[in-house]
């Protein structure tokens, strides 16, 4: 089964994290197939940089987000989705 997952990056008390496509049975820092995107939750707001397309593209395809990056995803698209209404306007 594929996941779309975080994976842990930064120093010790400092994470960073990815955002990538790996087979379930991967190591949480291992083996990926793909990255789409990073996040940073240390900085002020958060920072959520996903690549939207590829991420629907990998569920549309059956891989299952975990909780905390569907969130991420949840984030991530609104305000594009906001920036998308206004400038229809």
């Amino acid at each position: 089964m594929v996941k779309i997952r975080l994976r842990r990056m930064g120093a010790k008390k400092n994470p960073y994290y990815r955002v990538v496509v790996a087979d379930s049975k991967s190591p949480r820092d291992g083996r990926f197939i793909e990255e789409i995107g990073t996040y940073d939750p240390l900085s002020s707001p958060s920072e959520i940089k996903i690549d939207l397309e590829r991420a629907d593209y990998w569920v549309k395809n059956g891989a299952q987000p975990t909780d905390t990056v569907r969130a991420l995803i949840k984030k991530a698209g609104t305000p594009t989705e906001k920036a998308e209404v206004s400038t229809d306007e």
